[in-house]
């Protein structure tokens, strides 16, 4: 297998941060420098925010479709496959948006696994329940329903609503009902007093047009396209929110690491064809709550954010210093990566002096302090079925992080230096460095041959 840069093979693209950090400017780069056959989702749902800029000031977030649509020569499609949570009502307003720019017949770049779960309003509303139950202790969720359908699916196997489902109104009519039930008797539960519904069988018409408008596949579609073509994997959210490896509770219900594409991969019977590429910024973002031992938001000013903001349901757009230290913890937990992708270099530049770079932590006693990942169980998606109920080693684990977030969240970042090189960041990780961005599109693209 070829390791040169952006070579002939399949790539899988992993945020090495929280999130946030130019997956979907790094995919779009790779499907202009060379065409991959397609781009392909593997984890997480409507709530990831790929934000691209075209050189022409053209401007998307990508959620669901692959960052590759706005390529020059014509758009890459998309495949959504099995271990995907789909939105149809998201997909459709991407869509829409994706069409406003110029793209001709967005939903015919789509194809879907017939397995993958649907995330529907009612899913939507049960975690925006939780979520408000929890008070000042929230998660930092989307709002997006992603995690709830994920729990739904686990729970309740046989009633959790899929993509093929969207072909046969009445067992689609049938599981929305249940849902129904089940977001109600949730609000009981939670002293929850909001009582409306989207109406189901508007939601049954409009989930037949979806399967109408994308291109539903069974299992053998993605191993075929594997066969004839590379492709790019693109994933969403970041190492450190990972279901296992993040710091609990403040968590995605998802698979953040190159785990999802590999499994894929080996399914296909090309078990680790693909080059594994990081990204980080040159500066750390976390949006949300959780542990942030390098945040610091005097450097909201000089680190200007155009694309991302306070969310009702997230929380914050929170700004800190380069934390090597969090980056080291990621690419143990996802077992590595074979080259690096720095972004934002214009914007750490810019800050100066002001931005630092985190070598390590110190507890408050003032002793070193080294996360490091735990033997988690496996993912608890469908890829791997579980009853529905964490087994004892699981709980174990989830303690586990969540002390370690715990320590996180009174950890002391030891800082040195001031704004760190790209060059310097991948020596310092210990990886190759790729590609180097200092500006929104691909044209401000710097590609490094890896050594």
């Amino acid at each position: 297998m070829s390791t040169g840069p952006w070579a002939d093979t399949n790539a899988v693209v992993v945020d090495l941060g929280f999130g946030d950090a130019g997956k979907g400017v790094t995919v779009d780069l790779l499907c202009a420098r060379r065409r991959h056959g397609a781009v392909v989702r593997a984890n997480g749902g409507a709530q990831a925010a790929h934000n691209v800029v075209t050189p022409d000031g053209r401007h998307h977030t990508f959620s669901q479709f692959g960052a590759g649509t706005l390529a020059p020569g014509g758009p890459v499609p998309t495949h959504l496959s099995r271990l995907m949570v789909v939105d149809p009502f998201a997909l459709a307003a991407e869509g829409a948006h994706l069409a406003s720019l110029g793209v001709a017949d967005p939903f015919a770049l789509v194809t879907v696994d017939e397995r993958a779960l649907i995330a529907t309003p009612w899913h939507q509303e049960a975690n925006r329940v939780r979520e408000r139950a929890r008070g000042g202790d929230r998660h930092g969720s989307c709002g997006m329903g992603v995690g709830e359908t994920m729990a739904y699916a686990l729970a309740r196997t046989g009633d959790a609503p899929t993509v093929g489902d969207c072909r046969t109104p009445a067992v689609l009519r049938r599981k929305l009902h249940r849902l129904v039930d089940h977001l109600d008797a949730l609000r009981r539960e939670l002293g929850d007093d909001t009582h409306e519904h989207p109406d189901v069988e508007d939601c049954v018409t409009a989930y037949g047009g979806f399967a109408r408008g994308v291109r539903i596949v069974d299992e053998t579609y993605l191993p075929d396209l594997l066969a004839r073509v590379p492709v790019v994997f693109e994933g969403a959210q970041g190492v450190l929110l990972d279901e296992w490896h993040g710091f609990h509770p403040h968590t995605t219900w998802s698979t953040t690491t190159t785990a999802n594409p590999l499994a894929l991969l080996a399914e296909a019977g090309r078990p680790g064809d693909a080059r594994r590429i990081g990204v980080v910024r040159a500066y750390t973002t976390r949006h949300g709550a959780g542990p942030f031992p390098t945040e610091d938001p005097a450097l909201a000013g000089p680190l200007p954010e155009p694309h991302n903001g306070t969310h009702p349901w997230q929380g914050a757009f929170r700004v800190g210093h380069l934390d090597l230290a969090a980056h080291r913890y990621a690419l143990a937990a996802t077992g590595g990566v074979d080259s690096l992708v720095v972004t934002h270099a214009d914007s750490a530049a810019a800050a100066g002096d002001r931005l630092r770079r985190c070598t390590g932590y110190t507890d408050p006693a003032g002793r070193p302090l080294e996360p490091t990942p735990g033997d988690a169980p496996a993912p608890s998606h469908p890829l791997h079925p579980s009853p529905g109920r964490l087994d004892a080693r699981a709980e174990a684990h989830l303690r586990r992080q969540g002390s370690l977030a715990n320590a996180l969240a009174r950890a002391r970042p030891v800082l040195a230096g001031g704004t760190t090189p790209p060059e310097a960041v991948a020596e310092a990780l210990g990886v190759p460095l790729e590609a180097v961005f200092s500006g929104p599109t691909r044209s401000d693209a710097r590609v490094v041959s890896p050594a």
